[in-house]
């Protein structure tokens, strides 16, 4: 095929022989999800599985019959529930905190790390938006600069990602604010290798593993000084529910967002109590990880691992969209679009938009000079046919 590029070699055969896989059983009626539309995007907000709702409306009317006590219970209800997720994580509970979000969770982990004019905060062109737009303001804040590494959409491997970060590095870069998992482009960034090497030049690592949890095999990376991950995404919690996870070396410094009463305990629990604010989804987290368990994580993993790959086939077959490198054991693949198609945020809305109305389906598109990138995520809830009519229906529209 005329899009095939020179690392392409080594994985194209894999690629257009990946096969659709066949659906789990037992996942059947477990989410709710519209059947009338096709939710190609389960990475941005994921969906709650059913049985997980009925546990979180069972803790919010338990809220509501008595809510002094179910208030004065929370923190160590709270703490009950990190204790279980923490075992999911492969973390230290400890060590780890409920947070709402990695955005939320960014602010922390930047606000207690000291910067002075002069110093350099390294992101990547692959990181998510608001993660990188907290570099930038606190950069501003701090008189120091940020700095955006440039990782080629075809770096063929971990290694070559690894490269193209390091030859952004230099003695004053002493933060760097990397992805585990890309959002737009789902690749590895801040693999133990690349950890490992930043951690011996002195630099202070700060992890988005917002895709981590449920998907990857012991998600909260020990090299890491600061990781933070979403569970709503591939763990099966509900909304607003995240962890931060801190290396010993900044639990005594961690700075919360706002000063509560359980300030004094220090962390977690500082950065976990925030008054009055809704704790049923951090409490129904737990529940996330018992379904995915009795669903059979690897079955689950090979399903959706196999058919994302099966989408991205589809897309670079019938719609011609030359495919991305992905990284194995991951749920979502990603194509490029052509040139001068979304390269402006504006122009990805649009098709985003436009996919929604004509196709019925939910995608994520990320602007990128030169074409913007097209991201498919695969849970156990949709089909190939799915992809299928989302690249013939692209074929279509990209003419237009």
């Amino acid at each position: 095929m005329s899009h095939i590029t020179t690392w392409e070699d080594a994985v194209i055969e894999d690629l257009w022989a990946a096969e659709p896989p066949a659906p789990l059983p037992a996942a059947d009626g477990l989410f709710s999800v519209s059947a009338g539309a096709a939710h190609l995007n389960h990475g941005s907000f994921g969906a709650v599985p059913v049985p997980v709702q009925r546990v979180q409306e069972e803790l919010r009317t338990e809220h509501e019959l008595d809510p002094d006590g179910f208030f004065a219970d929370l923190p160590a209800r709270i703490a009950a529930a990190r204790i279980r997720i923490a075992a999911d994580l492969a973390a230290d509970p400890d060590r780890l905190a409920l947070v709402s979000n990695v955005t939320e969770a960014v602010a922390i982990a930047l606000d207690t790390v000291p910067l002075r004019p002069g110093d350099r905060i390294l992101v990547t062109d692959h990181g998510y938006g608001a993660v990188t737009g907290a570099a930038t303001r606190r950069a501003a804040e701090t008189g120091a600069e940020l700095v955006v590494a440039e990782v080629p959409l075809d770096a063929p491997d971990e290694r070559a990602v690894r490269e193209a970060v390091l030859a952004a590095v230099d003695e004053r870069v002493t933060v760097a604010v990397l992805d585990q998992l890309t959002s737009p482009t789902a690749r590895l960034v801040a693999g133990p290798a690349l950890l490992a090497e930043l951690r011996a030049r002195g630099v202070t690592t700060v992890v988005d593993g917002a895709h981590a949890p449920g998907m990857l095999p012991a998600p909260a990376d020990p090299h890491a000084d600061f990781w933070f991950g979403n569970l709503h995404k591939w763990a099966f919690a509900p909304r607003a529910t995240g962890v931060l996870a801190v290396a010993p070396d900044w639990t005594e410094r961690v700075r919360p967002l706002a000063l509560s009463w359980e300030h004094d305990k220090g962390f977690p629990g500082n950065v976990e109590w925030r008054g009055t604010c809704d704790y049923t989804p951090w409490l129904a987290a737990p529940a996330g990880f018992d379904l995915l368990r009795s669903l059979d994580a690897a079955a689950v993993a090979a399903h959706n691992t196999a058919l994302a790959a099966y989408g991205q086939r589809v897309l670079a077959e019938r719609a011609g969209l030359p495919p991305l490198p992905g990284t194995p054991g991951v749920w979502m693949r990603a194509v490029r679009l052509p040139a001068g198609r979304c390269e402006t945020e504006q122009e990805a809305k649009a098709l985003m938009a436009e996919v929604w109305r004509r196709l019925a389906t939910r995608i994520a598109v990320r602007p990128w000079a030169g074409g913007g990138v097209l991201r498919v995520s695969a849970q156990l809830y949709n089909r190939p046919g799915e992809y299928e009519r989302l690249a013939e229906g692209l074929a279509g529209l990209l003419k237009g």
